[in-house]
């Protein structure tokens, strides 16, 4: 029995293209031909090319067939090898999967961790996007307590609004009496959240200061960034002994 080209591509449900593109490359080898001048394939071919559509389904790259040679008949070590690649392949996809549900349920903003983004939709765009940076360089304790922290948000900051609101060129008493307002108030979200402080060790601790640095220049006007550095500068001093 021998076949055309025409019949051995749709006895493997190929193409006569995809025949041809294995000739080129080097995978099917050309068979006899006829007297008349064309090509003859046999049982050989027919097996040699659905070997190659099996491969080809299951993941293999034509490089790798070809660098199988002719021991495809069964290469445990490589079908082994690419079923370790698929099951992180799946493992990669289905965590996808389960983000984007997340994201779809909640109509959360992309920026974020997932772990935040069902929680972040009272936050101002500039307090969303400041999280977000400085959430990449956390230490976990500090991560672990911002997504704790932010279901309570912007409820646990009564004057926060306030501070998204101050325009630029607020004066200096507008300033003050707003810091003042919202240092309590930081300081009980501190102690309500004491992993917010762990800004981490050694350089993950100066990674995450430069975040921060970056990031209030960046998303916060000359008013505001004067807020949060008298904010800062309250929660260092000494609370007043209660009488």
């Amino acid at each position: 029995m021998a076949w055309s080209t025409r019949e051995l591509a749709e006895l493997a449900g190929t193409s006569l293209r995809t025949v041809r593109h294995y000739h080129d490359v080097g995978l099917l080898a050309e068979p006899e031909r006829a007297a008349n001048g064309y090509k003859r394939y046999g049982v050989t071919h027919l097996v040699r090319l659905l070997r190659i559509k099996k491969l080809t389904a299951l993941g293999f790259s034509l490089a790798q067939i070809a660098a199988l040679g002719d021991a495809d008949e069964h290469p445990e070590a490589e079908l082994r090898a690419l079923d370790t690649e698929l099951a992180a392949t799946i493992e990669r996809l289905q965590r996808a999967r389960s983000e984007l549900a997340l994201i779809l349920r909640h109509g959360s903003p992309t920026d974020l961790p997932p772990e935040l983004a069902p929680t972040a939709g009272g936050l101002s765009a500039a307090d969303r996007a400041f999280i977000s940076v400085i959430t990449r360089a956390l230490d976990p304790s500090a991560f672990d307590a911002y997504k704790r922290m932010l279901p309570s948000l912007p409820g646990a900051l009564p004057a926060g609004p306030e501070l998204d609101d101050l325009p630029a060129d607020a004066d200096e008493r507008t300033r003050i009496e707003l810091a003042e307002r919202l240092i309590p108030q930081v300081r009980d979200l501190y102690a309500n959240y004491p992993g917010l402080e762990n800004l981490g060790t050694g350089g993950n601790a100066h990674s995450v200061a430069r975040a921060i640095g970056a990031a209030m220049t960046e998303l916060y006007n000359p008013a505001q960034i004067d807020v949060l550095r008298r904010i800062g500068l309250g929660l260092q001093a000494p609370r007043p002994i209660p009488k």
